[in-house]
């Protein structure tokens, strides 16, 4: 975890129907707010005055939640609905049971003149110890550049020589959908009775490693 300034420090919690209201989401996506998650605290506002960095490239505050939940397990759905509810990128705290891990979505303002966040790939760390110290936040020279390095420490792969963030959550997202398409194809290929169509399933298996080489 990061230690943030105590001028941030902002400790609002925040009622599930403030994101229903905002955000619309699903009965299904509500039903998994009651039963996932206990509490949201909205812990820290990163902004010029509370950080001393300038906005840049739309990036004017990041957002620090703390979500402490019911069972090990967060869907992302309930994610998507407060990151779609509030128009700043976030940095999310899962509690449970004396353990903390990160999540993170690559979130950025969208290219027209809307006032619009996109949401992308989610990132996480594995669980650790509540209790293990806490990181210096990254150096950085904007708000933008600090979420970023943020959003970085999220991320299972470091970024290649010169890779900009963007160009490495896409990667990260080929990789996952590469794996998913092995394991697709490895269960087609052990139903299947046909050999020629199991010729063809592991022609595409190998296209898929190949691939799935070239991005790791």
């Amino acid at each position: 975890m990061f230690i943030y300034p105590a001028k941030a420090e902002f400790n609002r919690i925040i009622p599930k129907v403030k994101i229903y209201t905002n955000a619309k989401p699903a009965k299904s996506v509500k039903a998994k707010f009651v039963s996932q998650v206990s509490e949201i605290v909205w812990k820290y506002k990163l902004s010029p005055e509370t950080t001393n960095l300038a906005a840049r490239g739309g990036y004017s505050e990041i957002q620090v939640f703390e979500i402490t939940l019911k069972e090990q397990e967060l869907d992302t759905e309930v994610l998507m609905a407060i990151d779609k509810a509030i128009p700043y990128p976030i940095l999310y705290r899962l509690l449970h049971e004396g353990r903390v891990k990160k999540v993170a979505a690559y979130k950025r303002p969208a290219a027209d003149s809307s006032g619009k966040w996109l949401t992308g790939t989610y990132f996480e760390t594995a669980w650790m110890d509540a209790t293990a110290p806490a990181m210096p936040l990254p150096v950085a020279l904007n708000l933008k550049a600090l979420y970023e390095q943020m959003l970085l420490a999220c991320i299972e792969l470091p970024p290649r020589a010169g890779e900009k963030l963007d160009v490495l959550v896409e990667r990260v997202r080929m990789i996952r959908k590469c794996r998913r398409d092995l394991a697709a194809l490895a269960a087609k290929m052990n139903s299947e009775k046909q050999f020629n169509r199991k010729v063809e399933l592991n022609a595409q298996k190998r296209k898929t490693h190949k691939i799935l080489k070239s991005l790791t």
